[in-house]
């Protein structure tokens, strides 16, 4: 069982970063990061005191018939974040897409909406625009890519995603496991 990747799943389907999860929990963030990469195991109070912040069952957590391998996944898998101050919904496509090597997700942007800033990690991102317009920054370059264009980068500097167009713009993210 790995249960760094279940707590990591958790987390983020909270839409909470680790610092944020140190922060309800009385942990760091580096201590967060260990769990999640299975390089440190919580204690059984720790551990319970992190499902309760993410809104998890112990026996729900430790139900491994949830995470049986799937192959079609419809839309009552998915789940949805919506983060109002950056204007962007993220939609995860498949359930269990934080234990695997890639992760898709729908990223809607409203007018003016962001995507969150990222730090340089060993992740690789595939975007495609299916609506509007992005304009992504990586390190000190700007790219621009508008509806039917692809857009492939290794995230080895500091990145972020912006709507460039004056509307909503819907894109197919799919980023390896060390993006979201």
């Amino acid at each position: 069982m790995q249960i760094g990747a279940k707590i990591k799943a958790l987390r983020i389907k909270k839409g909470l970063t680790q610092e944020e999860l140190g922060e309800r929990t009385d942990l760091t963030k580096g201590y967060i990061s260990q769990l999640e990469r299975d390089l440190n195991s919580p204690s059984i109070e720790t551990l319970f005191t992190l499902l309760e912040v993410l809104g998890s069952k112990p026996k729900d957590f430790f139900d491994d018939s949830s995470y049986d391998q799937a192959v079609v996944y419809t839309k009552e898998d998915q789940t949805e974040h919506i983060d109002h101050n950056k204007k962007y919904t993220l939609q995860w496509l498949i359930p269990t897409s934080n234990e695997k090597e890639m992760e898709p997700v729908i990223l809607t942007l409203q007018k003016n909406g962001q995507f969150k800033h990222f730090e340089p990690s060993l992740a690789e991102t595939f975007i495609y625009v299916l609506k509007g317009r992005i304009r992504v920054v990586i390190g000190k370059e700007e790219y621009i890519a508008s509806e039917g264009h692809a857009v492939y980068y290794e995230a080895s500097s500091n990145h972020q995603i912006f709507n460039a167009h004056n509307g909503m713009t819907k894109l197919l993210l799919v980023a390896t496991e060390s993006y979201l």
